[in-house]
């Protein structure tokens, strides 16, 4: 069969690697593809635009296509969904209103509130006066959110009053967007990030294995918010019991709560969740697509086949896999970014060392790059340099190895993507009894 993945990123190249790994995969397209996508055996780039549903289609028709998947929000959030099933096409992922969950935080807040899932208090505001005197009201530390897409970009964890403000100035000023502006400030809790991917058909709600994004640009998660600057999995902290808990108290109220607005969602439900330290769960957010880079880090420990996965989504048979298989052991991806991200950066540097990064046992996939007559940076996130390893150690030594055979100019990565999880285990094995 041939595939189209629909994005650029590290994880529809991730995407369509673990897809060609099956011999069911023909060929994989891509729209409009990196860097890595061009230079992967199997796969082909298409000079078409994410949000050209009709030139898509007509390449999906005339070519044969048997499945689309969309990785990025956007096109999600724009209906490409809801137009491709209109012609009767097999397209993995949510439709517009299904997108919701991701495209307006408000949305997504009032749906956990009416199904009792764990989530901080939070309140909206269309006017910035009103949400700084909130802020005020509340005291500080105080979490601000744009209410649309943002790339990841638009949540500021303000630890001061002029620093919620400021943060709030931003989003009134329309750099998140200047349709309908609304603002999210939420509660402020404490404890570990937890990623949970999940597969549903609109019927059956499957989770992945539980990964854990690193978001702040720095060190020690200091700093502004990124797209992620890198994941590993499976998180330690989401025990078996935990993530029982997870699915009954989080999951499966979700689905149940999509079903009740009639809506049909075939596609990934991405909980962002908040561990407390009294180990409860609760949801910062949902995305309705693949969360990268922790696609990269999960799916290099998918046995069963991704295609079998998805078209069971769109076909309403994902019952049929409620034992998905995974290698045993850890994955780590560490991203490579340009100098200067998440804010100005330059493109067009050449990039060295991927054969010989690959050659320490790592898979590198690219983001923001691009082929000329040399392979060049593209973007914020250039690079997703992903290992395994049989225990989470082992995998972070062989990603950072592979990191450091790779050059470009103004290359930067955090060099404690995992640690944290080492580090609590560490600890609670050399507690006393």
């Amino acid at each position: 069969m041939k595939v189209l993945v629909v994005g650029n990123g590290g994880r529809e190249h991730a995407i369509a690697k673990k897809l060609l790994e099956s011999t069911r995969i023909k060929q994989v397209f891509c729209v409009p593809g990196n860097g890595g996508t061009a230079t992967t055996e199997g796969c082909q780039n298409l000079s078409l635009n994410i949000d050209d549903f009709q030139g898509m289609e007509r390449f999906v028709m005339v070519n044969n296509i048997s499945l689309v998947i969309v990785g990025p929000e956007l096109p999600l959030a724009l209906g490409i969904v809801d137009y491709f099933q209109q012609k009767r096409l097999m397209i993995f992922g949510p439709t517009q209103a299904g997108a919701q969950i991701e495209s307006s935080k408000s949305w997504a807040k009032e749906l956990m509130l009416e199904a009792g899932i764990p989530t901080p208090k939070a309140a909206v505001f269309t006017k910035a006066e009103a949400a700084k005197a909130y802020v005020v009201e509340q005291g500080v530390p105080i979490v601000i959110k744009a209410d649309g897409l943002a790339s990841g970009k638009g949540v500021t964890v303000a630890t001061t009053v002029k620093m919620a403000h400021s943060a709030i100035n931003t989003i009134f000023r329309g750099e998140f967007g200047t349709n309908n502006i609304r603002v999210l400030i939420e509660e402020y809790i404490t404890g570990q990030e937890v990623s949970i991917l999940a597969l549903t058909d609109g019927i059956t709600i499957e989770p992945l294995l539980p990964a854990q994004d690193h978001k702040a640009i720095g060190e020690g998660d200091k700093g502004a918010n990124t797209g992620g600057m890198g994941a590993y999995a499976p998180a330690p902290i989401v025990t078996p019991e935990l993530m029982d808990r997870i699915q009954a108290e989080i999951l499966e109220p979700t689905l149940a709560a999509l079903q009740k607005r009639k809506i049909d969602y075939r596609g990934v439900v991405y909980a962002g969740l908040m561990i407390t330290a009294e180990g409860e769960p609760k949801v910062l957010e949902f995305n309705c697509r693949f969360g990268d880079p922790e696609t990269q880090a999960v799916l290099s420990l998918l046995e069963t086949p991704l295609e079998d996965l998805l078209l069971a989504c769109c076909q309403q048979r994902l019952g049929e896999f409620s034992d998905i298989r995974w290698k045993p052991g850890a994955s780590v991806c560490v991203v490579l970014a340009s100098g200067g991200y998440p804010g100005n950066y330059q493109k067009g540097k050449i990039i060295a060392g991927i054969e010989e990064a690959e050659a320490k046992g790592a898979q590198v996939f690219h983001a923001g790059t691009q082929l000329k007559q040399q392979l060049v940076t593209d973007g914020g996130r250039v690079l997703g340099v992903t290992a395994e390893g049989e225990t989470l150690e082992q995998a972070i030594s062989k990603a950072y190895a592979a990191v450091d055979c790779i050059q470009f100019e103004g290359s930067y990565c955090r060099r404690d993507i995992g640690r944290r999880a080492v580090v609590d285990k560490n600890q609670i094995e050399l507690a006393p009894e």
